[in-house]
C-alpha cells in the first residue's frame, strides 16, 4: 500500500489489492475521487439553515446517481455522514422493522451472474425471510459483492481463486449480527423521518458513528470499499466489499482510530477472520454510510413491492417525502465522468513525476520527536504509508517509522 502527495494537491492511493484512487479535497470539503476503472465521485459543499451538507454525484458502471451527506467535526476528523434524500411514513418503517405476517421465499435471480458464481462459497442467501431485516441483509451483502466483482473487472485486477463451494464464510452468526445492525439502522431512519416531518435536519452525532461509539453496544459493519488496515502485530492487510468487521467495545475518548475484529473475509492478502485491526474514524463512517445508502435502495424496492416481495399494508404505502435539506442543493454534476477521468490521468502523471524527483535516501539518523516533513526531507517518499488519523506509519525499504500527532514515536 502506498500514498503519494503530489505538488498539485492530489493524494494517489495504491491499495494492497491493486486498486488505485486519486483524491483531491478543497478547503470547503468539496472533493473529487477518481478510481482506476472509470469510477468515482464529485462532491460539492452547500449549506442549509446554517448546517453543512454535501451533494455527491457518483459515476459507477457508466451511470450517475446523487447522494447527500451531513458534515461535522468529530474527534479531530471531519466526517461526512449519509443523509437520506427521502423518507417514508412511520407506518412503512414499522412494517419493515417488525416480523412479517408470514415468512416468504424469494427468487433473487442471481444464478447466471458472474459475481454470484465467483462468491458462491462466501455467501448463501437465506432460504426464507421472516422479516425485512433478513431480506435487507441479503440485499446489502449481494450488492456489496456485485460491486466488488464489477470494480475489479473494470480496473483490470486479476481475481484470486474463488472460495470453494460449500465453504460458506458468512456463517449464520455473522449474518445474524448484520441483520441486527440492519434493524438498528431502520429504527434510526424512523426517528429521522419523524424529525424530517417537522422540517428538521438530521443530527450527525446521532446519525453517524458518534452514537455507535458511545452506546455500549456491539455493531457489525459490512465493508463498502477496498481498505488497507494494520493488524495487532503491525502487519498490513486488506478488506474488500462484503467483508464484515465488528466493533466490540468503544475506543478511548481521545482515539483517532478504533479497534475492530474481522468477522468474515475472503482470504489471500485480506485480514484473517478473528484478527484485530485498526480502522480510522473516517473509514468507519464510510462503512456505515455504505450500509445506510444500500439499505435505502433496498427499502425503495420493498416499498414498491415488486418481483414477489410482500405487499406492505395500505397504511404503509404513502409516497416518500423529500428530505427538507435537499432544498437548494446543487443538482447532480453531469460532468462527473470527465472530471474523474481527467483527475485520474493528472494524478498518476504527477505521481510519477514526484517519485522521479524524490531525493535518494540519505544516511541520516531518524530520532524520536522528528516531524513528518523532517523525515521526508531525509528519506524521501516512503514505499507505503498507513494513515490512521493522528497516527501514521511510513514504510521504507528497511525501516518502519510511526508518527503520532506529526512526530516520530517509534522506529523499527
Amino acid at each position: 500500500m502506498a500514498t503519494v502527495r503530489t505538488p498539485n494537491g492530489m493524494d494517489v492511493h495504491h491499495n494492497l489489492t491493486g486498486h488505485t484512487a486519486v483524491v483531491r479535497e478543497g478547503p470547503d470539503h468539496s472533493r473529487v475521487v477518481a478510481e482506476r476503472g472509470d469510477r468515482g465521485y464529485v462532491q460539492h459543499a452547500y449549506s442549509y439553515r446554517g448546517n453543512n451538507f454535501a451533494a455527491r454525484t457518483y459515476f459507477v458502471g457508466g451511470r450517475i446517481h446523487e447522494s447527500f451527506y451531513r458534515g461535522y467535526a468529530f474527534r479531530g476528523a471531519y466526517l461526512d455522514v449519509y443523509a437520506p434524500a427521502r423518507f417514508y411514513g412511520v407506518g412503512f418503517y414499522g412494517w419493515a422493522y417488525n416480523p412479517w405476517a408470514a415468512p416468504i421465499t424469494f427468487g433473487w435471480g442471481w444464478g447466471g451472474n458472474p459475481w454470484y458464481g465467483y462468491y458462491g462459497g462466501f455467501f448463501t442467501p437465506y432460504p426464507v425471510y421472516a422479516s425485512a431485516s433478513f431480506w435487507l441483509t441479503d440485499y446489502l451483502i449481494s450488492q456489496s459483492l456485485a460491486d466488488a466483482y464489477q470494480q475489479q473487472q473494470a480496473a483490470g485486477i486479476a481475481l484470486n481463486s474463488p472460495i470453494p463451494a460449500g465453504q460458506v464464510v458468512l456463517t449464520p452468526d455473522v449474518k445474524q449480527a448484520i441483520a441486527d445492525e440492519v434493524r438498528a439502522q431502520i429504527a434510526l431512519e424512523t426517528a429521522e423521518a419523524q424529525t424530517n416531518a417537522q422540517n428538521g435536519v438530521p443530527d450527525p452525532a446521532s446519525s453517524g458513528i458518534a452514537r455507535m461509539l458511545s452506546d455500549n453496544q456491539q455493531h457489525a459493519f459490512v465493508v463498502g470499499d477496498v481498505l488497507d488496515l494494520v493488524d495487532s502485530s503491525g502487519q498490513a492487510c486488506a478488506v474488500t466489499e462484503g467483508d464484515v468487521l465488528q466493533l466490540t467495545q468503544p475506543p478511548p475518548a481521545d482515539a483517532a482510530a478504533v479497534t475492530m475484529v474481522v468477522m468474515a473475509s475472503k482470504g489471500g492478502i485480506e485480514c484473517r477472520k478473528g484478527t484485530a485491526v485498526q480502522v480510522a474514524l473516517a473509514d468507519l463512517q464510510n462503512m456505515q454510510n455504505h450500509m445506510r445508502e444500500t439499505l435505502d435502495a433496498g427499502l425503495a424496492d420493498l416499498q414498491a413491492h415488486q418481483g414477489g416481495l410482500p405487499t406492505p399494508p395500505q397504511s404503509a404505502l404513502a409516497a416518500a417525502t423529500p428530505a427538507a435539506f435537499t432544498m437548494g442543493a446543487p443538482p447532480p454534476d453531469q460532468t462527473v465522468s470527465s472530471q474523474i477521468n481527467q483527475q485520474y490521468q493528472q494524478g498518476t502523471q504527477a505521481e510519477q513525476a514526484t517519485l522521479s524527483a524524490a531525493p535518494a535516501p540519505a544516511t541520516a539518523t531518524i530520532t524520536l520527536g522528528q516531524t513528518t516533513d523532517q523525515v521526508l526531507g531525509i528519506l524521501g517518499q516512503p514505499k507505503s504509508m498507513v494513515d490512521l488519523g493522528a497516527k501514521k506509519i511510513y514504510v521504507y525499504q528497511d525501516l518502519k517509522i510511526t508518527f503520532n500527532n506529526d512526530q516520530v514515536s517509534d522506529v523499527e
